[in-house]
């Protein structure tokens, strides 16, 4: 009868995991990871905007690195969630709203960003021991004349081995190499994320664009189709005016071929309406094939973009925050470098029980373990990790640049959208007063025409001034759209960096 099993309290594999535990707590909050802790770069954000009187608070916000970003001021003053609500257009809403949740392009963005915090996970374990268990079990033979073997021994030859073990093994992270590298990976998961809300919202900007410019071909299309049935009705009263010995064949001929002219404009603008019929349905994930917008002219009012205070821009807009987040992920790098000069430290342990019966098997007398360390200092390297540091300096300080160079931009932008906003307001008041003089030309020259004071000539050229200034106008209307657009996009949209990970 076998030998009752006897497990013991503890087990030599449990003591040997028990030790390496305690020395990872002891290493890690005893010491210090190496190379430069990061510092955002400093930017002094302008006073104001050169178009507005906004004034600004110029003391840049801390990194979300230790300390955390400051989350913007809650304030009417800037945009927020669904930005393109401010233009009131239920269409834009439903189109915009899909662009969220069906665009491709978008849902890469957002695997992007999760592939990246899975690099985050992965890289962190690497902070813990590495724990396997490996049992096995076998029944063996042994030659009975191998080498070595003692001569008429009558010791067993065919045994069977139990093996009951497991091994622990851990590198400390004594010189903070894998917290580093955990901080880079961190980081650069972050910045994915930006570049998520980035491409988010030039989708969401572009989708508004191409809506607009295609309700402005709708405005183009309704003056056009207007002008052709008015020049339907000149070239009847022309014809009825030649029949009757009043008008000439020259004044037929003229009114016919700007008739014609017309028509084919008209036809012009079609082509282009189709092609931005298709970007939005692209954009939106529709079955273009199958998808179509009703016409509808460009008859929003234009809705005052908040700006808020130019040192909100740094908060606002998420290339900057990418950008920033790469720098310090360029900076922890520099930490992973720094590391190499120091000894790689491992610990060893093994531990289980192993017998050739089973009864024996969990006991006392079975149990084995071995418990190891190992440093190992690399002596000669021809200058390699001198270089390795050198090269992640300067990339910190390329992508410190890179940072700046972003936020140089990111104002240029705002600059641009407030100065094209505010000439197009100035251009659409000149223009609208061009307008009703022509207008008024027109009706004159006509009026004169029925008259019999003047010839058809003169009526042409007043009508054709008339298409072009009411063409010219809807154009600049479109286009302070469409610069109200590039406003919210250079502005950041709704977004601000306390929406990035933690």
């Amino acid at each position: 009868m076998p030998a009752p099993v006897r497990i013991p309290q503890r087990s030599a594999l449990a003591r040997v995991a028990a030790l390496i535990a305690f020395g990872a707590a002891s290493g890690l909050n005893g010491c210090k990871p190496v190379g430069p802790n990061y510092s955002r770069p400093g930017y002094q954000a302008p006073a104001v905007y050169k178009d507005t009187g906004a004034t600004s608070v110029v003391t840049p916000p801390p990194n979300p690195q230790g300390g955390g970003w400051s989350p913007a001021s809650p304030s009417d003053g800037m945009l927020k969630g669904k930005w393109w609500q401010i233009y009131d257009d239920p269409v834009l809403d439903r189109l915009e709203d899909r662009v969220a949740t069906n665009n491709v392009q978008l849902q890469q963005a957002y695997e992007i960003y999760q592939a990246a915090r899975d690099q985050v996970a992965a890289v962190r374990a690497n902070l813990y021991p590495t724990l396997s268990f490996a049992p096995s079990v076998s029944r063996e033979r042994v030659s009975a004349n191998r080498p070595l073997a003692l001569t008429g021994s009558s010791s067993n030859t065919t045994f069977n081995d139990l093996v009951l073990g497991g091994q622990a093994s851990w590198e400390p992270d004594f010189w903070g190499r894998i917290r580093r590298s955990a901080e880079a990976a961190h980081a650069n998961a972050q910045a994915d994320a930006a570049d998520a809300a980035n491409i988010d919202l030039t989708l969401h900007a572009e989708m508004a664009s191409d809506y607009f410019q295609l309700r402005g071909l709708d405005s183009q299309q309704q003056l056009l189709t207007r002008t052709v049935q008015d020049m339907e009705s000149q070239l009847d009263l022309t014809e009825q005016r030649l029949r009757g010995g009043v008008a000439t064949q020259s004044d037929v001929a003229l009114a016919r071929t700007q008739l014609e002219t017309t028509r084919a404009q008209l036809v012009d603008v079609g082509v282009a309406r189709a092609q931005f019929e298709h970007a939005i349905g692209t954009l939106a994930n529709y079955n273009i094939t199958a998808f179509s917008l009703p016409p509808a002219p460009l008859d929003l009012s234009l809705p005052k973009v908040p700006t808020g205070v130019p040192s909100q821009l740094l908060e606002r807009r998420p290339d900057i925050a990418a950008a920033e987040r790469l720098a310090d992920a360029a900076n922890a790098q520099i930490g992973v470098a720094v590391s190499a000069f120091y000894p790689t430290i491992t610990l060893n342990g093994t531990g289980g029980f192993e017998s050739t019966h089973p009864g024996t098997w969990i006991q006392g007398p079975s149990s084995l373990w071995s418990l190891g360390a190992q440093a190992t200092e690399l002596l000669f390297d021809a200058g390699q990790r001198h270089a390795f540091t050198a090269e992640a300096r300067h990339t910190y300080l390329a992508q410190v640049d890179a940072y700046r160079n972003t936020v140089f931009q990111a104002f240029n932008d705002v600059e641009d959208q407030l100065s094209a906003l505010q000439i197009l307001e100035q251009e659409a008041g000149v223009e609208n007063q061009a307008v009703a003089a022509a207008q008024n030309s027109f009706n004159i020259s006509n009026a004169r025409y029925k008259g019999g004071v003047t010839s058809y000539l003169e009526v042409l050229t007043a009508e054709a001034t008339l298409l072009q200034n009411q063409s010219t106008a809807i154009s600049i209307e479109t286009r302070r759209f469409d610069a109200s657009v590039g406003l919210v996009r250079a502005l950041g949209g709704g977004w601000d960096v306390t929406q990035l990970p933690r």
